[in-house]
């Protein structure tokens, strides 16, 4: 009988399962959210390797961690991805993987992800027009989006999530395309409020796009929506579904509606720092520990201090609030 896992507890009671795994800093687009046209990604080297993830992962699980999720960057740039997905699947006790990708080298994989045992895919998508895609991501590409996402749905996913990103001034007129595609394709469309993580640190308050006013635009445009029943209190997205049974859309408020009392995730970086939160300031290097010959019970104890030491919440909305040095690619999305 395999034993019961150790709980990850932190000093506010908040239960952590939730595990998300940059497995590469490196990306094949630039948008505007997240990095800067030019940047130095980090030498291989450094990046864990696919039987380090496979060696922490394991040793999460013992402390009740149940639920992966691998990102980057972007993830499908990472050689044999498949590999290590294979990896994980075979672990005792973790019963979700899932992976968020930018969709752009998807439609060649998708099937060999599926039979790898990947079950579940969110793709990031802000717009329906490829101007605007080109301008958000200062890269050609958004056919092979579409692609890739169509190529999921045919592989098995169901359902493919779309994650947006809302900035106000720039995406207001993307809000009813996407949902109008998620509609059609049944796809779960998720809108991200934009969230201080940018590479010239333009963000503002006043460019957030708040979930609120994206609902209203929703109802006006498609018609009116309804909160789900029985959400997970956990779960960072607060869902709506339609009237008319044409689906669901989710709403992560980090900026109008913070969710951090409820905040059960973990972040790993693809150079093996473990961080507590998204806005952390500060990181433990489990990579030194990995490589330099720790025990189990050492890199165990790692996880447990770092999240002893989760803060109460990010502190956006707050004078004080510092925008932590690492840029969204590089944490791990």
């Amino acid at each position: 009988m395999t034993p019961e896992p150790d709980r990850l507890v932190d000093s506010f009671g908040r239960v952590h399962n939730n595990l998300r795994i940059s497995v590469t800093d490196r990306c094949n687009i630039r948008c505007v959210y997240c990095m800067p046209e030019q940047v130095e990604f980090l030498p291989r080297a450094q990046l864990l390797s696919f039987e380090e993830i496979e060696r922490f992962v394991r040793i999460a699980v013992t402390l009740g961690i149940d639920k992966v999720r691998l990102t980057g960057g972007e993830p499908l740039v990472r050689r044999d991805l498949v590999k290590l997905i294979e990896k994980l699947t075979r672990i005792p006790g973790l019963k979700d993987i899932g992976l968020t990708t930018n969709g752009m080298l998807l439609a060649p994989v998708a099937q060999a992800l599926w039979d790898a045992g990947l079950r579940r895919i969110n793709v990031s998508l802000d717009t329906m027009d490829a101007a605007r895609f080109q301008q958000l991501t200062r890269r050609t590409g958004f056919e092979q989006v579409i692609e890739g996402i169509l190529a999921a749905k045919a592989a098995g996913f169901d359902p493919v999530k779309l994650n947006a990103v809302a900035i106000r001034g720039t995406t207001e007129a993307d809000v009813v395309p996407l949902a109008q595609f998620a509609r059609q394709h049944r796809l779960e469309l998720r809108f991200i409020e934009y969230m201080p993580l940018d590479a010239g640190h333009q963000w503002e308050r006043a460019k957030v796009l708040f979930a609120a006013e994206i609902l209203e635009l929703l109802t006006l445009g498609i018609g009116p929506l309804r909160p789900v029943a029985d959400q997970d209190p956990r779960a960072p997205a607060l869902d709506y579904e339609y009237h008319d049974g044409g689906g669901r859309v989710g709403f992560i408020a980090s900026i109008s509606r913070p969710f951090c009392m409820s905040c059960n995730r973990l972040r790993l970086t693809s150079d093996g720092k473990l961080r507590h939160c998204l806005f952390a300031l500060e990181e433990t290097d489990l990579r030194a520990l990995l490589r330099g010959g720790a025990s189990d019970a050492a890199i165990a104890g790692a996880v447990r201090d770092c999240v002893a030491a989760k803060w109460e919440g990010h502190e956006i909305n707050t004078a004080r609030f510092i925008q932590p040095e690492r840029l969204m690619h590089a944490i791990g999305g």
